[in-house]
């Protein structure tokens, strides 16, 4: 049975890493949000975990995911989802994500999150994986729409492909408008109508983060690092998102060269001052 568990608040948060986990702690936890991998934390103790709980007990958290290969032919990883339907249980996340691409294939495991060809078989294949994934660990859960470096086998638009897959198999969408952003830069996507073909009810976060340039291909071929701030073209587009779907969720992604917690914050803070334009507008 799956059970939606309690929701994000409509604020803007960040990743959690260890190279701040003390600052972090220190913060009040009622005007920010903490995402997390939870492969990061799929351990029986030790320090990691118990900075964790002491998170947990003050903060809203997140889990988003990474290792699922949601739409991969391989069988689900069955300690893998032992693992996580434990985590989640232990510390009762406020929203659980995953990504609607594979990572894995005969066993082998690519340590990247690849785009499905958007075809109706493998819809149909998504729709199946979903619910076993969302029985598994019971909860729902939101999928998040991939980065896009070259085109891939199309039936359909990536919105239509997307929207089906969630309400065949009740989950939600988490639209990372960097992942929009670059799609459009790679493969010639129009970033605003993607945003505007996804249905609002079925949108429950957003997440926005940085890239870098292909070292031979520059700015033709952006790559999804988050190992850089969010470009001025990506905070743009977080505009034309939240004025589609109003205030929800967003969610400041840092992966890679982690910069001082106060160079986050600031970004953090830019994202809440989006979310409060929005919110404004709609009271008055």
């Amino acid at each position: 049975m799956k059970n939606p568990g309690s929701f994000l608040p409509s604020i803007a948060g960040i990743a959690l890493k260890p190279e701040f986990y003390a600052e972090a702690l220190e913060r009040s936890g009622s005007s920010i949000w903490y995402e997390v991998h939870p492969e990061n934390y799929m351990v029986d103790g030790g320090p990691r975990l118990a900075w964790l709980s002491a998170f947990a007990e003050k903060h809203v958290l997140s889990f988003h995911g990474v290792g699922a290969s949601l739409g991969g032919l391989d069988p689900f990883d069955k300690t893998h989802l032992t693992a996580l339907k434990n985590l989640i249980a232990h510390f009762n996340p406020a929203q659980v994500s995953e990504h609607a691409t594979w990572s894995s294939f005969d066993g082998r495991y690519f340590a990247d999150l690849l785009p499905l060809p958007r075809t109706k078989a493998a819809q149909d294949h998504m729709v199946a994986r979903i619910d076993e994934f969302q029985t598994a660990i019971g909860r729902r859960i939101l999928i998040e729409n991939p980065t896009n470096y070259m085109r891939v086998a199309s039936d359909m638009d990536e919105p239509e492909f997307l929207v089906e897959i969630a309400k065949r198999a009740g989950c939600g969408l988490l639209l990372d408008v960097n992942n929009v952003y670059i799609s459009s830069v790679n493969v010639g996507i129009d970033a605003a109508q993607y945003i505007q073909a996804l249905p609002t009810e079925i949108i429950g976060e957003i997440h926005i983060a940085g890239f870098d340039e292909d070292k031979n291909h520059g700015a033709a071929l952006l790559i999804d690092t988050h190992s850089a701030p969010v470009s001025e073209q990506v905070w743009d587009l977080l505009d034309v998102a939240l004025a589609h779907t109003g205030p929800v969720p967003v969610l400041l992604e840092r992966d890679g060269n982690i910069p001082a917690l106060s160079e986050l914050l600031t970004e953090q803070a830019r994202a809440q001052s989006a979310l409060d334009r929005i919110t404004i507008g709609e009271g008055a």
